[in-house]
């Protein structure tokens, strides 16, 4: 209600009738980056066309660089009508709703205050950011003459690694190992986004168990890192030479050995 009656007698929120700045669009472009720089952080140039403030008069139109108010709204833009006992607020016809008057325009802008440009934005990219985040640059979208610039959203596509997943901030890899060393045990060297760490693989170790070395994985957006998850697959060769057959063949009949005595046991 106090906006209605502040356009119709001339008060309300905005002192004179003066009309709510312009704000520029909101531009949106994407970039892509490897695994390892989402993981650790990374700043990318990103090439934009864009409306910008004009470099020659600083966005004001005129070529002093300062754009002179305009005489017959004062600066606001806007001007007031009386009818009868009302009074009504309208654009100013003089400088069209801007407030300001371009005394000597700009040979660059031609007044306008804005010029159409291509350039090269530095986009810092945090450590631990997701596929498909976005990252928002205050003030460098599209530009209006006497409003408020827009911001330019960064949609960020990170590619996959041939090794390393990842689930939340934990790093995720698969550590093949041989059906013996599966059965008794052994130590190995799993690659981490930093230099490689030893994990202790017990006997007896099945396929699918995964173990957890804390504080390897990737960095979380308030602090700390998360954990590497290393998931064993125990590899079952599809050839093997005669002698690793008569082997297997041999445990085996352990086992078949073994399973009878313990039925034997139960009974």
């Amino acid at each position: 209600m106090g906006d209605l009656f502040g356009g119709i007698f001339g008060g309300g929120g905005r002192r004179g009738g003066a009309r709510a700045p312009q704000r520029g669009a909101d531009l949106e472009t994407s970039v892509r980056i490897s695994f390892e720089d989402a993981a650790r952080g990374v700043t990318v140039p990103v090439r934009i066309t864009r409306d910008a403030p004009c470099a020659a008069c600083g966005g004001s139109g005129d070529r002093s660089g300062w754009a002179h108010p305009c005489p017959t709204c004062g600066g606001t833009g806007a001007v007031s009508e009386s009818q009868g006992m009302f009074s009504f607020a309208r654009a100013c016809p003089t400088c069209g709703g801007s407030g300001r008057q371009i005394q000597d325009p700009c040979p660059v802008c031609h007044g306008a205050g804005i010029e159409h440009k291509t350039e090269t934005v530095k986009v810092k990219i945090p450590g631990g950011i997701r596929d498909g985040a976005r990252i928002r640059v205050r003030g460098r979208g599209g530009a209006v003459a006497g409003g408020q610039t827009g911001d330019l959203y960064v949609v960020v596509s990170v590619e996959r690694h041939p090794v390393f997943g990842r689930t939340d901030s934990d790093l995720t890899v698969d550590v093949p190992l041989s059906f013996s060393e599966a059965v008794l045990g052994t130590k190995v060297s799993v690659p981490t986004l930093e230099e490689p760490v030893t994990v202790k693989i017990p006997a007896g170790t099945e396929s699918g168990k995964v173990f957890r070395v804390r504080g390897r994985g990737i960095p979380r957006p308030k602090g700390g890192r998360g954990d590497l998850l290393a998931t064993v697959r125990v590899h079952v060769p599809k050839k093997i030479s005669k002698e690793e057959r008569a082997l297997i063949e041999k445990l085996a009949e352990l086992d078949g050995e073994a399973a009878a005595q313990r039925a034997r046991a139960q009974a």
